[in-house]
């Protein structure tokens, strides 16, 4: 009887002993899984967001509680560009690169093989890829690009273009375009909805007001229906194992730049700055040929007014508020759902703005608040409060993510990860050799190098130099004068090297041999 029980002792702690070892091992096989499970991608993409437009990188007028907070809790590289465009919607060029991950004029190529439906350049898509590694992959909002967003992502909601077309107010553009090369007045050939505000008696429009449509959906703003969307995704998303990709792609701060009153109310015109450089007028008017005929230089009058300038920024600045606070909404929703910790964040802008910088408005320039923007990575392993001034691409985000996915990047991808930067292996960047920049196939072409930047208007052989260490604003051009001309020739014929790389078919040995 004793020895029975004896034995059914021992039988019951070899059982115990099972049961503690396989937990064990349970909790290790957990353990590990959560170590290598897939992480997150949140990518959150505005439109026409300029550098200079966050609080916690400098501009102390306009406000950003959340956009800090990627800040703070994230490393800022503070030197990103967008390439250019081969059109006015540089838009169109900036979404091209960073869908196809090549650069300008190979993503150009790669948009007529969309229109085609070729299905390896879809297949080899951003989203696509992640799709084909096990991600769950989502996106909202303004698409403008020819790849099909609905075969891009396992799911796409509510696609918005470039501009509403009741936006363009039946304007013949071209026709526009002609009068202003030919130096002729356009008001009046103009939607009201653009070129102004004339005075401060001009009541022809209200940022305010849903009749003017904009971004307005059934009287939400566009931007609360992205933060919707993404809510709705982040439910679904809460109860599931498979890793998720979100592209959120804010029309904001894009024109009209409409916001609620409220947000108008936050700011008053005495209290927003003029830009440093601001101008009446650009003085290389003629340098830019179509780039200054654009429908973005029509949105105030010539010459430009303090007013009307301010004016902008108001909206600007306000649309820019009320969309950092959808973000907040967003990056409050990912907390609450507990998938935080394995998420990484990405914020930039497809391109910067000028908004009343050297007399203009628009993008379709080289100068930095028209090419630079903002970018922000937060993640489990990225260092807090860090700021990196190495020259990147916007479009290495893309990169990045196949990095942090563990996807091997395809031969046809241009731009590089950011992850060696982010976590302080290396400090030297990948654009050693210069930051390329283009507009149109011969209207403008840039190069950004060892603190230096050269502009050059090809079709009436005009180059600009800006020594960016002490003039940061490009306010002074060197070009012309005898200290800089060995400075001038070196750079230009860096950027000719740098066009063999782009494969830029725009011939600029006859001007090099000119100087």
């Amino acid at each position: 009887m004793k020895t029975g029980s004896y034995g059914h002792k021992i039988a019951r702690v070899k059982r115990g002993l099972w049961f503690f070892v396989l937990s064990l091992q349970l909790i290790a096989c957990e353990q590990k899984s959560e170590e290598s499970a897939a992480p997150n991608i949140l990518f959150l993409f505005a439109d026409d967001y300029t550098y200079e437009a966050i609080h916690a990188l400098g501009n102390s007028v306009i406000e950003t509680p959340n956009l800090d907070r990627l800040v703070t809790e994230g490393t800022t590289f503070t030197h990103a560009y967008n390439m250019g465009g081969w059109n006015g919607a540089i838009c169109v060029a900036s979404r091209a690169m960073i869908i196809s991950g090549t650069s300008i004029w190979d993503a150009r190529n790669m948009t007529s093989k969309w229109r085609a439906r070729d299905s390896v350049a879809l297949k080899n898509t951003w989203g696509r890829l992640m799709a084909a590694n096990g991600y769950n992959t989502y996106m909202t909002g303004k698409w403008h690009v020819d790849a099909p967003a609905a075969y891009v992502f396992n799911t796409a909601r509510n696609i918005r273009p470039g501009m509403p077309d009741d936006l363009r107010g039946g304007a013949d553009w071209a026709e526009i375009r002609q009068a202003f090369r030919e130096g002729k007045d356009v008001k009046s050939m103009v939607p009201a909805a653009y070129f102004r505000p004339v005075d401060e008696n001009d009541t022809s429009w209200s940022a305010s007001d849903p009749v003017y449509k904009g971004f307005w959906e059934g009287g939400k703003h566009w931007s609360e229906v992205i933060k919707d969307d993404a809510l709705d995704f982040l439910r679904d998303a809460e109860p599931q194992d498979r890793p998720f990709f979100m592209y959120l792609a804010f029309n904001a701060p894009h024109d009209p730049r409409q916001a609620p009153q409220s947000f108008l109310d936050k700011y008053d015109l005495e209290d927003i700055p003029l830009p440093e450089n601001w101008l009446p007028e650009y003085p290389y008017r003629e340098a830019m040929n179509s780039g200054f005929a654009m429908r973005d230089e029509a949105l105030a009058p010539f010459p430009r007014t303090p007013y009307a300038i301010r004016t902008h920024l108001k909206e600007y600045y306000a649309i820019i508020t009320h969309l950092d606070e959808q973000i907040g909404k967003i990056l409050d929703a990912l907390e609450a759902s507990g998938k935080m910790d394995n998420t990484y964040i990405f914020f930039t802008g497809d391109h910067g703005l000028s908004v009343g910088h050297h007399g203009l408005l628009g993008k379709q320039n080289m100068f930095d608040h028209s090419i630079r923007v903002p970018l922000m990575v937060v993640g489990p392993d990225i260092p807090r409060g860090r700021k990196i001034d190495t020259d990147v691409y916007l479009q290495d985000i893309m990169a990045t993510s196949l990095d942090l996915a563990g996807i091997q990047k395809p031969p046809h991808i241009y731009f590089n990860s950011l992850m060696p930067l982010a976590k302080g292996e290396t400090s030297r960047g990948h654009l050693e050799e210069g930051v390329y920049g283009a507009f149109e196939a011969s209207s403008q072409r840039m190069i950004r190098k060892n603190g230096f930047k050269l502009i050059v208007y090809p079709e009436i052989n005009k180059i600009l130099l800006f020594d960016l260490e002490s003039d940061p604003q490009e306010k002074n051009d060197l070009a012309g004068m005898s200290d800089y001309a060995y400075k001038v020739k070196t750079l230009l014929a860096d950027l000719i090297s740098l066009q063999k790389e782009m494969n830029d078919t725009l011939d600029l040995l006859p001007l090099y041999r000119s100087l």
